[in-house]
C-alpha cells in the first residue's frame, strides 16, 4: 500500500507532501475521466513526491521525531508481534489479582524458536486508548511482565521487550499498589536472568515506565522513536515554567535514537521506511525481525554468566563522562 493510500492522519510537517499527493490523485482521476494521457506529468510529480518525502524525513528535528513516535497509526507491540511471530499465545495476569491491558505478554515462535515477548500496548482511538490506559502500565503490569520473564528464565526462552509508553501510570491507585517498588523490582531482577534479553524502543520510551521492561543485553531503537527521562513538555514545565517550550526541551534532552546511540544508551538504530513505520508497517516489522534474529544469534553464543556480565557493565557505564 502506498503512503498516500495509507495516510489517514498527517502531521504539520507532512502537509506539503500531502498536498502534492492529493494533486497527483486529482490529475490521475481527471485524466481517466477524460481519457487523456498524462503519464509523463504524473511520473514527474511522483518523482518529486519521492524527493520531497526524502527531504522531509531525512531532516527531522527532535520535536518532529517525537510527533512520529506518538503517531496514532504507528505500529504497536501487538502489531509487531503478529507480524514477526509464527505463533503467538498471550498470557494474562500477575497472579496477584490484576491483568493490566497496558502491558501485554506471552509466548511466541520467532523463526522456529520459542521466545517470551512483552510490550507496552497503546490504543488506536480514544476508546481503545482509555481501555489500554494510553499504554501507561500499572504495578500489576510490571508484575505480570516479571512473572513471564521468570517463566522464560525457567525454560530457557529468550526475552524480547517492546517499549512504547509515555510513562508508568501515575495515578493514586498505582502508588497505593506499589508502582515504584514494582518497577525497581523488575530493574533488579532483570539483571540476574540467565537468558538473552533484547529490548526495542518501538515508539515512545518514557521514564521509569520504559525502564521497567528496559534492562537488556542489547537495546535497539527505531530511528523515529524517542527515549527520555521525562516528556519534553514536562521538562519544559519544570525548567521554564512553560510546557509550550517542548520543542526546545526535546532538543536539549537528547531523545533521538542517533543521540542515544552516540551516548551509549542504546546499541543499534533500526531504520524505518521513508515516511515512518506507520507508512509501511510490514516493512518496519521485517526490519525489526531481522535485527532481533541477528542479535539473538550473537547472544546465544555467550554463556549465561557472560550475558549477565555484559548486561551489568552496559548499564554501569551509562552516565560516565570525562571533563576536559
Amino acid at each position: 500500500m502506498s503512503p498516500a493510500k495509507n495516510r489517514t492522519f498527517s502531521l504539520d510537517f507532512e502537509k506539503p507532501l500531502v498536498e502534492l499527493e492529493k494533486r497527483i490523485k486529482q490529475i490521475r482521476e481527471l485524466a481517466e475521466e477524460n481519457n487523456v494521457d498524462v503519464s509523463d506529468q504524473i511520473r514527474q510529480l511522483e518523482t518529486r513526491a519521492i524527493q520531497l518525502r526524502q527531504e522531509i524525513f531525512n531532516s527531522l528535528s527532535p520535536g518532529q521525531r517525537l510527533q512520529l513516535a506518538r503517531h496514532p497509526r504507528r505500529p504497536s507491540s501487538l502489531d509487531y508481534i503478529q507480524a514477526i511471530t509464527d505463533q503467538w499465545f498471550e498470557l494474562h495476569g500477575d497472579r496477584g489479582g490484576y491483568d493490566d491491558p497496558a502491558l501485554v505478554g506471552g509466548i511466541g515462535s520467532l523463526a522456529g524458536r520459542a521466545v517470551v515477548i512483552l510490550g507496552h500496548q497503546k490504543g488506536r482511538d480514544t476508546k481503545d486508548n482509555v481501555a489500554r490506559n494510553f499504554g501507561m502500565a500499572s504495578p500489576g503490569g510490571y508484575r505480570k511482565a516479571m512473572r513471564l520473564m521468570e517463566h522464560a528464565n525457567r525454560f530457557g526462552m529468550p526475552v524480547l521487550t517492546f517499549i512504547d509508553t509515555p510513562g508508568a501510570w501515575a495515578g493514586v491507585k498505582a502508588e497505593e499498589l506499589g508502582q515504584g517498588e514494582a518497577i525497581a523490582y523488575n530493574l533488579r531482577e532483570m539483571f540476574r536472568l540467565d537468558v538473552p534479553i533484547m529490548c526495542t524502543v518501538i515508539g515512545e520510551g518514557g521514564s521509569g515506565g520504559a525502564l521497567g521492561i528496559g534492562v537488556g543485553d542489547r537495546v535497539l531503537m527505531f530511528e523515529n522513536a524517542v527515549y527520555t527521562v521525562a516528556s519534553p513538555e514536562a521538562c519544559a514545565a519544570i525548567l521554564w515554567k512553560d510546557a509550550s517550550q517542548g520543542q526546545q526541551a526535546a532538543a536539549a534532552l537528547k531523545i533521538t535514537a542517533w543521540d542515544l546511540k552516540e551516548l551509549g544508551i542504546i546499541d543499534k538504530v533500526l531504520s524505518e521506511p521513508i515516511g515512518g513505520a506507520h507508512g509501511d508497517p510490514l516493512a518496519a516489522a521485517s526490519i525489526l525481525k531481522d535485527a532481533l534474529l541477528e542479535n539473538l544469534a550473537e547472544l546465544t553464543q555467550l554463556t549465561a554468566q557472560q550475558r549477565r556480565d555484559l548486561r551489568y557493565q552496559k548499564f554501569r557505564n551509562m552516565g560516565i563522562f570525562v571533563e576536559s
